[in-house]
């Protein structure tokens, strides 16, 4: 008799990785994320100080971590991510605003103890899932458990996106409760720590699917493979580098993605830049926000469809044209109609990451699976920084350019900001 055919979504550890991944990113302020810090009392340099501080702990941890996730268990780090994340938020929801010294260095542990979130998190969720449906069903059905996985996530983005803006709003707010006719003051500050309340609400409820999984060793996977079940975590690091750098297909996919997502988050950061040269209103940018989100219930199929019917060439050429064709569109900056090229081009981060995932774990022995897709992250995050820096110094070459052709160009600008 045949052996029945396992759906991947009846696998214990597959169900907690999407429910993972929905919890984790749940994120409730990202829409107001600037102003917030701006709002608690710190000053916009101190801001860009905790964004490289994040980044650089991300950068510093990713590797290692997955290194620790194949040596000491995947389950553990991710339990620790979930925990760390807790601590995280409700540092950030009951931190005090009085003195300002003291709320800066607390933002600067949280930054740090987010960046290690953020690391321990990276690649371990996704091997041990890839590794229980390589144990329990079939490693041929990981595209089944993205797309599902990314159109879930995205329905969670939209949601935290839109309830978090609403949130920060006490004028809407207050008509609501007046609304509902309870007697009920909201100001500025009773709206200030709502969007990490409800972040630190789902980031409780991230521990518990983190708690139920089950580790999957190299052993139960391979059991006459005579590998031993751990090794130091600087030899994972070394090991899985050095096949990275010794396997061109694996190499390439990196460089792809460092090229590729590089290009988009940076353009994904300056979207709001972006709309007010093609007049869009202010109030519409939530809109678009969420429609970029709403790209990850269209994008993933079609990911799912190239992967079963392409090869990996075919499709990393394919997304590469779409890249350029929305960055060509977007460099004429048409009034509205500069949205498709636009959704275009942020359509593509789904596809990106649908087939590096897949062509990776694909790729990878379960051994180092969870070391491997933390060099993916350690390449993205290098790429996005790196393209930065490039932005900043291409402008400050410009604007001395500017200066030098036109010198009253400085004084008009400043007295335009006054």
């Amino acid at each position: 008799m045949s052996q029945a055919v396992v759906s991947p979504f009846q696998i214990p550890n597959v169900r907690l990785f999407i429910i993972f991944r929905v919890l984790f990113n749940a994120r409730f302020y990202y829409p107001v994320f600037s102003i917030l810090f701006l709002d608690f009392g710190l000053t916009l340099s101190q801001f860009a100080i905790l964004n490289a501080v994040w980044a650089a702990t991300i950068v510093l941890c990713e590797v290692p971590s997955g290194a620790l996730a194949d040596s000491f268990g995947r389950r553990n780090l991710l339990v620790f991510a979930g925990s760390l994340m807790v601590i995280v938020i409700a540092l950030w929801a009951f931190v005090p605003r009085g003195n300002l010294d003291l709320l800066f260095w607390a933002f600067v542990v949280n930054r740090i103890l987010s960046g290690m979130a953020e690391a321990a998190a990276s690649g371990a969720d996704e091997a041990l899932a890839y590794d229980s449906l390589q144990q329990q069903g079939d490693s041929a059905d990981w595209g089944r458990v993205l797309e599902r996985q990314i159109q879930i996530q995205s329905a969670g983005f939209v949601i935290a996106m839109t309830l978090g803006g609403l949130l920060y709003d006490p004028v809407l707010l207050q008509r609501l409760i007046h609304f509902l006719g309870v007697a009920l003051e909201i100001t500025a500050d009773t709206t200030l720590r709502l969007p990490l309340y409800f972040t630190l609400g789902t980031e409780l409820l991230t521990l518990l699917p983190t708690l139920r999984l089950r580790e999957v060793t190299t052993a139960e996977l391979a059991p006459d493979s005579g590998k031993e079940p751990t090794r130091p975590a600087t030899r994972s690091v070394w090991q899985a580098g050095r096949w990275i750098f010794n396997t061109p297909f694996v190499l390439m996919l990196l460089l792809c993605g460092l090229l590729g997502d590089s290009v988009i988050r940076m353009l994904l950061t300056m979207a709001s830049q972006y709309y007010r040269q093609i007049e869009i209103p202010e109030a519409l940018f939530g809109v678009f926000g969420s429609l970029v989100a709403m790209g990850g219930f269209i994008m993933p199929a079609l990911a799912r469809r190239l992967v079963e019917r392409h090869t990996p060439l075919f499709n990393l050429l394919f997304t590469a044209t779409l890249i350029l064709l929305g960055l060509s569109g977007m460099c004429f900056f048409w009034p509205w109609v500069g949205l498709l090229p636009a959704m275009l081009l942020f359509s593509c981060m789904f596809l990106m990451g649908f087939f590096l995932s897949h062509y990776l774990n694909q790729a990878t022995s379960s051994d180092q699976r969870a070391t491997v897709l933390s060099f993916k992250g350690l390449f993205l995050n290098l790429g996005y920084g790196g393209i930065g820096l490039l932005y900043a110094l291409l402008l400050t070459f410009l604007r001395k350019q500017a200066i030098q052709t036109q010198p009253g160009l400085l004084d008009s600008a400043l007295q335009n900001q006054v």
